[in-house]
């Protein structure tokens, strides 16, 4: 069994600190995962309308680390708009945007519209490739208790981001103080899982779950609704999965969403326009984003 050690507590901590008192206030989602968090969706193919900044919607997303490394989580708050997909990155200083676009875009634009008087704040972290087990990816882990390259991984980052995100006084820079209000936890991965370890796989669901806590505890609301994004399998291999365990993913994830009264599953329909073996196209971005956004607006009826 697994425990979280003296490190994980330590950061847990660091996060605790007060969130400054405003008369601004913000309804505060986390997004993270891997790859289809990242979002290929391409910029140029968006729905006419689409091009500019969302209105009441602030974005604040952390720059990915590698594990082993100690930078990573650097950001700034803007107004959410196309070019947080793949490629984006920041130094704290200035953003980057990319010409893709993630489920981040959707969902920003459909929670403003099912809270019509709120204003919206989105902290995003996430990194393509990226596991829950330690070992079952090249391109990193988010094992809490992860020891490799000094400890440094993807849950570290994620934390470092939150923080970054949360020691900012006045996110819209109207000269006043803002309240951050957290509101829900959206998470697309599981891929890297699935794909060809089965001790990965297998120990997905006790993984997912222990994630998910430790988010919750994070942004410091034990019973936040978390919305998972189920993966899909393209299939494009010579047996009919591309990734070998994705059923036995997909179950853990449908068996975590079941047991927690709020928690929900997003599944994309069969029809997924893939842009290659791993990623969706434009418009899966769209529908995934707004369903993300609808799951999480649903659960809040019962759940903080």
């Amino acid at each position: 069994m697994k425990h979280v050690t003296s490190r994980t507590i330590l950061l847990a901590v660091f996060l605790l600190a007060p969130l400054q008192v405003s008369a601004a206030e913000y309804l505060l989602y986390y997004l993270g995962g891997q790859s289809n968090m990242d979002g290929y969706g391409f910029v140029s193919e968006l729905p006419e309308g689409w091009s500019g900044p969302v209105d009441r919607v602030m974005i604040f997303q952390g720059n990915q680390g590698v594990d082993g490394e100690k930078a990573g989580g650097e950001g700034l708050w803007v107004p959410l708009q196309p070019g947080f997909g793949t490629g984006f990155s920041s130094d704290g200083v200035n953003n980057v945007l990319s010409n893709r676009f993630g489920p981040e875009l959707a969902f920003g634009r459909r929670i403003a519209e099912r809270n019509p008087a709120a204003r919206i704040a989105i902290v995003k972290y996430s990194r393509g490739g990226t596991s829950l087990l330690e070992g079952a990816s090249g391109y990193g882990n988010w094992e809490p208790d992860s020891e490799r390259g000094g400890g440094w991984n993807q849950y570290d980052f994620a934390l470092a981001t939150i923080r970054n995100a949360l020691s900012i006084a006045d996110i819209d820079g109207d000269g006043e103080a803002d309240t951050l209000l957290p509101a829900g936890i959206v998470w697309m991965q599981g891929e890297a899982d699935a794909y060809d370890n089965p001790i990965a796989a297998r120990a997905y669901r006790e993984n997912l779950q222990r994630m998910m806590n430790l988010l919750r505890a994070a942004l410091r609301v034990d019973d936040l609704p978390v919305a998972i994004g189920r993966i899909n399998d393209s299939g494009r291999d010579e047996d009919g999965l591309l990734m070998d365990y994705s059923p036995v993913v997909q179950r853990a994830q449908a068996d975590y969403t079941a047991s927690d009264r709020c928690a929900a599953l997003v599944e994309m329909n069969d029809a997924v326009g893939w842009s290659d073996d791993w990623h969706y196209g434009t418009r899966d971005y769209i529908l995934l984003g707004a369903g993300f956004a609808d799951a999480i607006h649903d659960l809040s009826a019962d759940c903080p």
